[in-house]
């Protein structure tokens, strides 16, 4: 346990300490091998108690080994090479996760922050009964429990997500999908933890059914009062679920706002992603995908890495990394993007026709 974080940068929407239930600071994360991957490069972020912090970016942006990273379930040759998580329980006590080992690392895990696996609906085991499976877990974590408890918080649990209580005795080949599903997010819930990451949970799920479980998520976390990490590739599923988003590219969080006045994005690429889907009730538009590749990670990225993709790019964002800036704006406290465009010291360089307006 620790008393103090050193070094934590306050977060800029004015949040206190004890709103902040989990603080990642300077996180960095490699792939080993002979040319290593830097995969998450310097990720700061802070998660409130009970809100919606939604991670967006395009397929191998390093969300999920973000997540990893965080919940400490990283295998090789995946390696945290620098940073601090830490959580805070509601009576102010921090534990720094990356100084937990062994069993005090397995039992902060599932009771204070649990997480909800990317295609997890096919992690049940096809061969033991729903039941089973989650008295295995309370058998691990809740030993004093007797046989009857358990059996009647699997069953609560179950209907607390839609799901009829006599399926406990059933397979997961008897499910849906969406009920598979939604026996995943139970199980995440089952040691009511404070923070739940949820990384791509409608995955592989119709529209429909996918409407449904996230109607369910936001249900449970206002009941349950717990915080959720939202990861999707999907922005505009994030824009409706979030309280606030960050947006990755590259291992990096290039802009970090309130949900709302992200569709005003302040950097490039947000700006991509947003062109990129569909408005279903705004003037139809053209979709745009946003052309090139990232960066490769396996060597250093100088200046911008998203300069060669950029339509605004100039020549300070070739040469000079861009930091998360505040959005100088009425109303924009918590509104931050790392562009040069947004920064006073390079704006003057070009016209304010040639960049996203500040």
């Amino acid at each position: 346990m620790i008393d103090t974080v050193a070094g934590l940068a306050a977060d800029p929407s004015g949040s206190t300490a004890q709103d902040v239930v989990l603080r990642a600071e300077n996180v960095h994360v490699e792939y080993d091998g002979e040319r290593p991957t830097r995969a998450v490069r310097g990720v700061s972020f802070e998660l409130r108690r009970g809100e919606v912090l939604g991670i967006a970016g395009e397929s191998g942006c390093g969300k999920s080994t973000l997540a990893y990273a965080v919940t400490r379930m990283m295998k090789p040759p995946a390696q945290l090479t620098g940073g601090s998580v830490v959580f805070r329980d509601r009576e102010g006590r921090e534990t720094d996760l990356l100084a937990l080992e062994g069993e005090e690392l397995r039992a902060f895990r599932w009771n204070r922050l649990s997480m909800v696996f990317q295609s997890a609906m096919n992690a049940l085991n096809p061969v033991t009964t729903v039941g089973r499976q989650f008295d295995d877990i309370y058998g691990a974590h809740r030993p004093e429990m007797t046989k009857s408890e358990r059996a009647e918080r699997t069953k609560a649990l179950l209907e607390m997500v839609g799901i009829d209580a006599g399926r406990a005795d059933g397979y997961p080949h008897e499910l849906s999908g969406g009920m598979r599903q939604r026996v995943v997010i139970a199980m995440a819930l089952a040691l009511e933890p404070d923070v739940v990451i949820m990384d791509e949970p409608t995955t592989a799920l119709d529209v429909v059914v996918q409407r449904e479980i996230l109607d369910e998520i936001e249900r449970l976390r206002e009941e349950l009062g717990f915080s959720v990490i939202f990861i999707t590739h999907d922005l505009g599923l994030l824009l409706e679920i979030s309280d606030r988003l960050a947006v990755m590219y590259a291992g990096e969080i290039v802009e970090y706002a309130p949900a709302e006045r992200l569709t005003d994005a302040r950097h490039p690429y947000t700006q991509g992603l947003l062109r990129s889907f569909p408005d279903l009730v705004g003037e139809r538009r053209e979709l745009r995908g946003i052309p090139g590749s990232p960066p490769d990670l396996r060597g250093e990225v100088v200046g911008c890495a998203f300069a060669d993709r950029c339509e605004y790019a100039f020549e300070p964002c070739r040469a000079v990394t861009p930091h998360l800036l505040d959005i100088a704006r009425e109303g924009a406290a918590g509104w931050r993007a790392a562009c040069h465009l947004n920064d006073p010291e390079h704006r003057s360089s070009v016209s304010d026709a040639e960049g996203p307006q500040s």
